[in-house]
């Protein structure tokens, strides 16, 4: 035992394994129900290989989506001042009523944007794939935004300024400097948003709808799966879990350095 571990408080210590016996209940839970002896024909049931293409794609283009949108709105927040910042930043906070917010945005008759674009351009976002990826991005946002807030904070920007004086452009000081001190603020927040994505179920079935093979994501088959067929929404949810879990370590292993241990 090291000397950091053996000045940690006892009551961190309690408190941090009942967080992780907390966290980790429903998983064993999860485990004890699945029903491992037709796990495989549960998990290549057409309905669960639809649900998992959709929510896999629609995670990853919510995730590139947040972050084209996420990075520029986090470095105004951490290094400009402008009026209106508190507004802004009250924004980006996880929304509570998602799907209501975005029908009122992008729905197809009285949406302020969805009504000009259907009535213009026989868009319709709701209903739709793009739907799903644009609730997704809604929800997961806020999540890459507030990590990427804290680590631009957390860099000293004598570093960039140091720099700028040698002669380097802004796009040069961003990608040769900024950008590897941000980079375990930046992978936590993609991980984060990612995940986020994935299991993301009120505002998609609110907006997007619950239709398989074109709306229907993993988390709302396995509601929809719940009544009809409790075994395979077991089995996906084990999926869903073990898909998270590995990519998550993994990442987290290959970009921030997992454990010091």
């Amino acid at each position: 035992m090291n000397s950091v571990s053996s000045r940690t408080p006892r009551f961190v210590r309690i408190g941090a394994l009942l967080g992780v016996a907390f966290l980790a209940l429903p998983i064993v839970g999860l485990l004890k129900r699945v029903a491992w002896s037709t796990l495989c024909r549960q998990l290549t049931d057409v309905a669960t290989r639809d649900a998992m293409r959709i929510s896999l794609y629609a995670s990853v283009c919510a995730t590139v989506l947040a972050l084209v949108l996420g990075l520029p709105l986090a470095w105004c927040l951490a290094r400009m001042q402008f009026s209106g910042r508190r507004f802004v930043r009250a924004l980006v906070l996880p929304p509570v009523v998602g799907g209501v917010a975005l029908l009122g945005a992008y729905g197809k008759s009285n949406g302020l944007l969805g009504g000009l674009l259907n009535s213009l351009f026989g868009i319709q976002l709701t209903y739709s794939l793009w739907g799903v990826i644009i609730a997704e991005t809604f929800v997961a946002l806020p999540f890459l935004v507030l990590s990427l807030e804290g680590g631009l904070r957390s860099i000293d920007v004598k570093y960039e300024e140091s720099a700028a004086v040698m002669g380097a452009t802004s796009f040069t000081r961003f990608m040769r400097v900024t950008l590897p001190l941000l980079k375990p603020s930046l992978v936590a927040g993609l991980m984060l948003a990612w995940a986020r994505a994935l299991g993301e179920f009120g505002a998609t079935i609110t907006f997007a709808g619950n239709i398989q093979g074109r709306t229907q994501t993993a988390p709302l088959a396995v509601y929809t799966m719940l009544e009809s067929n409790p075994e395979g929404a077991y089995a996906l949810s084990f999926l869903l879990v073990a898909i998270s879990v590995g990519l998550l370590v993994g990442l987290r292993d290959r970009w921030i350095g997992g454990s010091s241990q």
